[in-house]
């Protein structure tokens, strides 16, 4: 499928659907079955500083997720938003819908809305904003039954023909953020009451999360293990 809407985009991307948009881009992120990534994560909340975090996040489809700080603590508790793409895009069936388009960082985006067909999931709605030459999501905006709104934006580079990302932020609300255990840092309570810059999305931005891929190592085969035993 993917071959056939490359040739598509080839003779011009205006004619691709919202469909064709949606479960192309979703194809590409599924040739991916695992990796394992160094990462670079630092989190931006006004009333903390925290130190810029250096681990792995490993990933394996289609939900599991763990990310390790250097030494094999982690650094998220058990129930935090999907730091990977793959787990905030529907799998399934879903319902697609054209949103028209919008420019972001001077570039032409096409919107599209994502419903799953299917109850069981916990994404209720995601909204994607797709650059139609490279099927690739540069912004995403995924409202999920349990974990509330998650919107992140991203950069390809090396490896973007697997839709994998250089860089990612996820803005955050800091009134649902926790600070990981083990992990020392400053507060500031007075940071607190201080004005709340905008973020890209025009709402306001209480924190953010950046994380930086280093290196990957795809499709090498993980064991389920990692991601059940838990290191203290």
């Amino acid at each position: 499928m993917i071959a056939l809407l490359w040739g598509s985009v080839a003779a011009g991307a205006q004619s691709l659907s919202a469909e064709e948009l949606f479960y192309g881009m979703r194809d590409k992120l599924e040739q991916v079955h695992d990796y394992v990534a160094e990462v670079k994560m630092k989190i931006n909340i006004s009333f903390m500083r925290v130190p810029v975090l250096h681990g792995k996040l490993y990933f394996k489809s289609p939900d599991k997720m763990k990310l390790e700080r250097n030494g094999g603590i982690s650094i998220l508790p058990k129930k935090s938003i999907s730091l990977t793409l793959n787990n905030l895009v529907p799998g399934g069936e879903a319902t697609v819908i054209d949103a028209g388009r919008q420019i972001i960082n001077g570039k032409s985006l096409r919107v599209i809305k994502v419903i799953p067909d299917s109850d069981q999931t916990d994404i209720v709605l995601t909204k994607i904003w797709v650059d139609e030459q490279r099927l690739l999501a540069i912004r995403t905006e995924t409202t999920t039954r349990d974990n509330g709104t998650v919107t992140m934006d991203l950069k390809f580079g090396k490896y973007a023909a697997l839709a994998l990302p250089d860089e990612v932020i996820f803005y955050v609300d800091v009134k649902e953020f926790k600070v990981p255990k083990g992990v020392a840092m400053d507060y500031d309570p007075q940071a607190e009451t201080r004005p709340v810059e905008a973020s890209a999305t025009g709402k306001p931005r209480k924190g953010t999360i950046k994380i930086s891929y280093l290196s990957y190592e795809i499709n090498k085969g993980l064991d389920d293990r990692i991601f059940t035993s838990e290191k203290n």
